[in-house]
């Protein structure tokens, strides 16, 4: 663990009572009180996590926890214990063992950049120790992987991206803010080993870090093309700083050939103002090896990207054969006849149904009939005018004045028109002879609205509408006749 911060600690760090229980030992058995068993190994092991993320540290050992939690001189007795239980509850893991789990050969990069020695911890492994060393190394697991998490990140939003392999020394100068240690750098690589999102390798004394591609779910192992494009890269490197330093030359040259005239040493200026020109030359041709270079390096990656294109043309092809395994074209020409012949035969069917609800021949009779009635109605609308009588103009009378004279009522009135109706005789004897009157008021009523002439002579109303002889009679005892011929 780096002590790269100072320690925060909880508020219980001053309590002198509480801190004595902290600082003592575990029990031998966690059954005699297991509360406060529980309440000491809940308090130290968040302790450690947040010491531990505080510090950016990813691994501890118990020499560096003693000497972070050290109190007045006094040591913490049960840190032995919290490690233990920690490594039992699969937060914390031996740093060899973290390594020994990555199955793409962490030896041979590992050795030597590790806190621990493989062989260390393998014969106490053996015997059965479960004593903790001062020196021993732990990863935590946790912090280990927010650690590799944010090494991903910073790879994908740094100018690297775009590269597929990178030295360990432009990663390390990469993510120095990250895993400012290379122990820390290590582990966290590790971690994206056992994820598949990262490989290292070592190539001609060098260790050189692949990361996987956006997209992709696990790196591919590095091949001989990888490492042609990685020896590309260095190239291109190498060759940018040699024409820096071959930059930086022409300018020194060029400066003493200037200084050289101040001092009328004409001679020596011309020498310095030659080998500026060689210098300059050499740069040259430099940077011309640099752009094939570079040119080479962009056909390596557009014919990466035609790859890609040709996988996804591949399996498009692949998928459209699959859907269209089963599909002919005689079978989809059928189809649309078929189609085309149901369409003909609902269309059919809807010109039948249509004939039968409505035909040209009823429509054609239909508009005869409403003409002809039409006619009728223009007809009847003519004789109206000379039949009825004409519309009195005299005003009405009040029921308080009708009270105190019949005159007045007989004098609104209108005038009895004198004109005849265009019926004859015989034709209004049939008509009423049709009728059937069995009430004598309505009789009378009707009485009132014939003529004069017709209601002066009651026998004739009696067989104008067929009254019954015994209903004759009781009208003449009571002078029926008499009275319709009065006013009412």
């Amino acid at each position: 663990m780096e002590h790269t911060k100072k320690t925060v600690f909880p508020d219980d760090w001053e309590d002198e009572e509480r801190m004595n229980f902290l600082f003592s030992d575990f029990k031998e058995n966690r059954e005699v009180h297991p509360s406060d068993w529980d309440s000491k190994m809940e308090f130290w092991t968040s302790l450690v996590l947040q010491t531990c993320r505080t510090h950016g540290a990813v691994s501890l050992s118990l020499k560096e926890l003693n000497a972070a939690f050290k109190r007045n001189g006094r040591l913490p007795l049960g840190l032995t214990t919290v490690i233990q239980s920690m490594a039992r509850c699969g937060k914390l893991q031996r740093e060899s063992e973290f390594a020994a789990n990555v199955d793409s050969g962490w030896l041979s990069w590992g050795v030597g950049v590790l806190l621990v020695k493989p062989l260390k911890w393998t014969f106490s492994t053996l015997l059965g120790s479960s004593l903790v060393s001062q020196d021993e190394s732990f990863v935590v697991i946790e912090l280990v992987k927010e650690k590799a998490a944010d090494l991903m990140e910073a790879y994908r939003s740094s100018a690297f991206s775009g590269r597929s392999l990178l030295s360990f020394q432009e990663l390390s100068e990469l993510c120095s803010e990250v895993c400012p240690g290379e122990s820390s750098l290590c582990l966290a690589l590790l971690q994206l080993q056992r994820e598949k999102r990262c490989t290292v390798s070592v190539h001609e004394g060098e260790k050189i870090v692949k990361f996987s591609r956006p997209g992709q779910c696990r790196v591919s192992p590095v091949s001989d093309v990888d490492v042609g494009i990685y020896q590309l890269q260095c190239s291109e490197n190498l060759l940018g700083e040699r024409i820096k330093v071959l930059g930086l030359e022409a300018d020194k040259c060029r400066e003493e050939a200037r200084m050289l005239l101040r001092d009328r040493k004409k001679s020596q200026a011309l020498r310095c103002l030659r080998g500026r020109k060689r210098v300059e030359k050499r740069a040259d041709n430099l940077f011309a090896q640099l752009e094939t270079i570079r040119g080479i390096l962009d056909r390596i990656a557009q014919s990466q990207t035609d790859k890609l294109v040709m996988q996804a043309y591949q399996t498009g092809v692949a998928a459209l054969r699959l859907a269209l395994k089963d599909v002919t074209v005689e079978g989809a020409e059928s189809l649309v006849d078929q189609i085309q012949e149901l369409c003909d035969v609902q269309e059919d069917v809807n010109q039948t149904l249509a004939g039968v609800a409505t035909s040209d021949e009823n429509v054609d009779e239909l508009e005869e009939e409403l003409k002809a009635l039409m006619e009728d109605a223009d007809e009847m609308t003519d004789r109206l005018p000379g039949v009825l009588p004409e519309v009195p103009h005299n005003p009405l009378v009040l029921p308080r004045e009708t009270a105190q004279g019949g005159s007045s009522l007989l004098a609104s009135l209108p005038d009895v028109p004198t004109n005849t109706f265009n019926i004859s005789d015989q034709q209004l004897e049939e008509e009423l002879n049709r009728l059937t009157l069995r009430d004598s008021g309505l009789l009378r009523s009707l009485l009132v609205l014939l003529p004069a002439k017709l209601s002066s002579d009651s026998s004739v109303v009696m067989r104008i509408f067929s009254v019954p002889p015994s209903l004759q009679t009781l009208d003449r005892r009571r002078g029926w006749s008499r009275r319709c011929e009065e006013p009412c």
